[in-house]
């Protein structure tokens, strides 16, 4: 499986300018996926330890970047010159129906990105919680203003175990019109998603250790692909001692949104180690 069939990198070519990669010098891709981006890093001279959780990804290290100082002073990254994430899901993980990511594909409702070491699935969530308790979710992680009538459909349905199921009910619910821009599923699936996967608890966890792992000079480089994400990202190199890089993000141009109209959520984010 190579990087293109496994993931299509977004912004590849700013996040190699941001990283400023320089021969011989240490980098380290958070994220590795298909190892697009790893093996642009590769021929700029860099040297890459790529980490991913999902066991599809086939990266040198499976592990989840909440340890990422662990990680990387196991494997003599630290300090480094320069630390990419590339947040978010795969095309990939999307793509394949068995992993439940997408109501594109009928599937069971799964979305663990690491399926060997978590146990709790998408589908888990929707027919345990209480409808308050999956409203709550529907906004804390997906800010989906029909959250309260969605999850009262959910559990009237119960059980829900299929991505179609679930699409479905929330088409019952929020019917799609000619202005949306994306699926009217789109937020509750990227909520349980999150959930399933402590996304933005990790996330908190890591960009610290990134920080401590970059030599003066090194370079911190964020790619999000929604608001929750790039909030966190933003709070963070602002309160850090980081020189920003860029004042605000950097998004996808409009051809690569017409290659890959999945990047156009994109955002990157840069800061640099005083």
């Amino acid at each position: 499986m190579n990087g293109t069939t496994y993931h299509i990198p977004v912004l590849l070519n700013e996040a190699l300018e941001y990283l400023n990669v320089k021969p011989g010098e240490k980098y380290i891709d958070c994220t590795y996926g298909g190892g697009g981006h790893s093996k642009a890093i590769l021929a700029a001279g860099g040297k890459v330890l790529g980490i991913d959780q999902d066991p599809e990804a086939n990266a040198p290290v499976q592990e989840n970047f909440a340890h990422l100082k662990e990680i990387a002073t196991k494997e003599g990254f630290n300090p480094v010159s320069g630390i990419l994430f590339d947040l978010g899901v795969s095309s990939h993980q999307l793509e394949t129906d068995y992993r439940g990511f997408s109501f594109g594909k009928d599937a069971k409702l799964d979305m663990r990105m690491n399926p060997k070491e978590q146990t709790v699935t998408a589908a888990d969530l929707v027919n345990a919680g209480s409808a308050t308790e999956l409203a709550n979710l529907f906004w804390r992680f997906g800010e989906e203003r029909a959250n309260r009538p969605i999850a009262k459909a959910i559990v009237a349905a119960r059980p829900v175990n299929s991505t179609n199921q679930l699409a479905e009910i929330i088409l019952s619910v929020r019917r799609r019109s000619k202005s949306d821009r994306t699926h009217p599923a789109t937020r509750v699936f990227q909520a349980l998603r999150i959930a399933v996967n402590d996304e933005l608890s990790c996330l908190e966890q890591a960009l610290p250790q990134a920080v401590e792992l970059l030599q003066p000079g090194g370079r911190l480089v964020v790619i999000s692909f929604h608001s929750l994400e790039d909030r966190i990202v933003k709070k963070f190199m602002n309160a850090e001692e980081l020189k920003i890089l860029t004042k605000k993000p950097i998004m996808p141009t409009d051809e690569e949104i017409h290659t890959n109209p999945k990047a156009r959520s994109g955002k990157l984010r840069a800061a640099e180690r005083k």
